[in-house]
């Protein structure tokens, strides 16, 4: 079983660069929040409407949601090993292919850089619009271009390197456990009127899952960033200095290594549904962020997601040998 994981992570792996998600096949993601979704409607009708009650909901929508999240998988699992390895191989490297977004990152972060390139700000604007939480109407070129770069690196942990880890420790099944909770995070895990409470439960589970990997990203990435021929010794003071410039113990880790790597500054004001927000800011800016950091981003991506596969797996195989 052992072994067929960790074939199954590198098969994944595999089909996700060659192929990104299979968007022509329902994805098990969307179930997962379709599912967030019916829960939490039933959930607001049997709590009360008070922070204790909605506290108490969202720890509950939280336990239903990667009970059955991971619970569910791992029963399909275990029926195709009982019909056969191979089968069990086939399915596990399907959903290891889908629960990993390595190309998907790069294909949606290069639809805000050709418009760039172009000179179609409306259209960049829109295309970053789909792959960021803040308001996108006011940005200038070069804060569209900061906000792909960011998301680059903050997904760099979320989407590729802290799945990578959960399928090497116990296959599909521990990696939907962890992106059901990274999809409860970004469908309740607001700090407004709605979620304030009941989304609590979430975005604190979400914290510490993603703690351990988005420092191991963020580490593995100041080794790319050195093997890249990029400032990597500016990745890691910037590292060590501002990895702790925002709200969420973990956002910043990779955010600070790409800044510093690319020389640039990221982070600061942003807007949110119409309200300017105070933040910090990540890395000094010797210059200006331009559309090629998004290229260069991508390329910091990808070997850092080769770095993690490699140094997951080989640990996998480890205890493979040892066991």
């Amino acid at each position: 079983m052992m072994w067929l994981t960790l074939a199954a992570l590198l098969t994944g792996y595999g089909l996700d660069l060659l192929f990104g998600d299979p968007r022509q096949i329902y994805h098990p993601i969307r179930l997962i929040g379709a599912l967030i979704s019916v829960l939490e409607k039933g959930i607001r009708n049997v709590f009360p409407k008070t922070s204790d009650g909605e506290l108490a909901g969202g720890t509950v929508l939280v336990l239903l949601t990667v009970g059955i999240s991971t619970g569910v998988p791992a029963a399909f699992l275990a029926a195709a090993v009982w019909i056969h390895p191979v089968v069990y191989w086939a399915v596990a490297s399907f959903w290891s292919w889908q629960i990993l977004a390595t190309k998907s990152l790069k294909t949606e972060s290069m639809k805000v850089y050709a418009p760039l390139k172009a000179g179609d700000l409306p259209e960049a604007r829109h295309a970053v619009s789909m792959i960021v939480g803040r308001d996108t109407e006011r940005l200038s070129e070069e804060g569209v271009a900061k906000a792909a770069v960011e998301t680059v690196a903050e997904n760099t942990s979320d989407g590729i390197v802290a799945p990578l880890l959960f399928l090497a420790i116990g296959g599909p099944a521990f990696g939907f456990l962890y992106k059901s909770v990274n999809t409860m995070d970004s469908m309740v895990g607001y700090k407004n009127d709605k979620y304030l409470y009941f989304g609590r439960a979430a975005a604190r589970l979400d914290d510490v899952l993603n703690f351990i990997p988005s420092r191991i990203s963020a580490w593995l990435m100041i080794a790319a960033a050195a093997v890249l021929g990029m400032d990597g010794k500016n990745a890691k003071r910037i590292y060590l200095r501002d990895r702790h410039n925002h709200a969420s113990p973990n956002s910043a880790q990779t955010e600070a290594v790409m800044a510093g790597a690319l020389r640039v500054q990221l982070a600061g004001d942003a807007w949110y549904f119409g309200k300017r927000y105070k933040k910090p800011t990540i890395g000094d800016p010797y210059r200006a962020v331009e559309p090629e950091d998004i290229v260069r981003a991508n390329r910091l991506m990808y070997l850092t997601s080769f770095f993690a596969l490699a140094v997951f797996g080989l640990l996998r195989a480890a205890v493979g040998i040892i066991v």
